[in-house]
């Protein structure tokens, strides 16, 4: 067994999570997550106040970003986990719709029944990401231009197998009522997608910062041959992160389709951009080695009110985009700015 204890003296950045069990605020705001909280809160309150009139506060104006969080989130914690480890997963804009194609094609068109379309869209998934893993960790080519080769790899396959068998691009697909319920229904207003990344984000939370596999995931992020010389499978930690990343982006599409009762073909190249914002919003550093799961939720949330909940308020729509940059670049700030807090205040405690 590996001494988890000696891996985390050996990274130049500080684990996150605090030691004891106890909380503590002073640990809280060391942390990545502080900065993700407080813009969360700040975000909230500015389109509280400018959408109190037009019922940001209602039900369906809460379950619009909140739905959309969901499927993003679902995707993202993945994401951040890759970033932490220093590597990086852009392909999910493919995945996604293919794994929504996989089930809607399997499912709809072969009428199988919907456990095995999901089951497929997962092996799609996870091939994608072994083959991402693959390929970085046996050669020495970044992760950003592998996994951009097989963006448009899986979306130039699915586009083509799509027409292969059912000759168009787009697919419908009603799932039958369990199924629907439990995967694509809606409780007060909340997608069944909301509750499926509620229970991913205590997995991942306690995956990241409760076993020794999480303080793998930071020393990968912190110096890899201090990593491979302490012991830990980097190689093969490495695969399996991108495979998680991928098989999550595949379940996203699962819930999708059988959510809207459609799929696409279609990459989707926003998607990329939306978890890639959501984990740097959520503290996770582009270097590695620093980010935490709660702040990921916290960005995802903060994004998800910045882009779907603004018609909710007087704010002009058209604004979006300029609150997504200057937000990005405040966070990129503060990112920097917790993780010296951090890295000086352990350095003080050793002393």
């Amino acid at each position: 067994m590996t001494d988890t204890t000696s891996i985390s003296n050996s990274e130049p950045a500080p684990k996150p999570a605090p030691a004891s069990g106890g909380f503590s605020f002073g640990a809280f705001f060391r942390s990545p997550a502080a900065g993700a909280f407080m813009g969360f809160v700040v975000v909230f309150v500015v389109f509280a106040i400018f959408g109190f009139s037009r019922n940001f506060l209602s039900i369906p104006g809460i379950t619009t970003w909140v739905n959309f969080a969901s499927l993003v989130g679902i995707i993202a914690i993945p994401v951040g986990f890759l970033m932490i480890a220093g590597e990086l997963d852009i392909s999910t804009g493919a995945v996604l719709p293919a794994g929504a194609m996989t089930v809607a094609i399997l499912s709809g068109h072969y009428e199988l029944p919907v456990l095995v379309g999901i089951l497929g869209a997962l092996c799609v998934g996870a091939i994608v990401g072994f083959i991402n893993g693959f390929i970085v960790t046996r050669t020495q080519v970044p992760s950003f231009i592998v996994t951009l080769a097989t963006l448009f790899a899986v979306a130039g396959l699915t586009l083509y197998l799509s027409i292969l068998f059912i000759n168009n691009t787009n697919s419908f697909y009603h799932a039958p009522d369990w199924a629907k319920t439990l995967f694509g229904g809606k409780v007060f207003g909340f997608n069944s997608s909301v509750f499926w990344w509620i229970g991913l984000v205590a997995a991942f939370y306690f995956f990241l910062h409760k076993s020794p596999k999480g303080a793998w995931v930071f020393a990968l992020g912190g110096d890899q041959e201090s990593a491979r010389n302490a012991g830990i499978p980097v190689n093969r930690l490495k695969i399996g992160l991108f495979m998680l990343c991928s098989t999550c982006a595949a379940f996203a599409g699962a819930l999708q389709v059988i959510t809207f009762n459609s799929a696409t073909s279609q990459a989707n190249f926003g998607l990329i951009f939306n978890t890639i914002i959501s984990v740097v919003v959520g503290g996770v550093l582009l270097t590695g080695g620093f980010g935490t799961v709660m702040g990921i939720v916290f960005g995802v949330l903060t994004l998800a009110i910045v882009t779907q909940a603004i018609g909710f308020t007087e704010i002009d729509r058209n604004l979006s985009f300029l609150i997504i940059g200057v937000m990005l670049l405040i966070a990129v700030l503060m990112n920097d700015t917790f993780r010296n807090i951090a890295t000086s205040w352990s350095t003080s405690k050793k002393k």
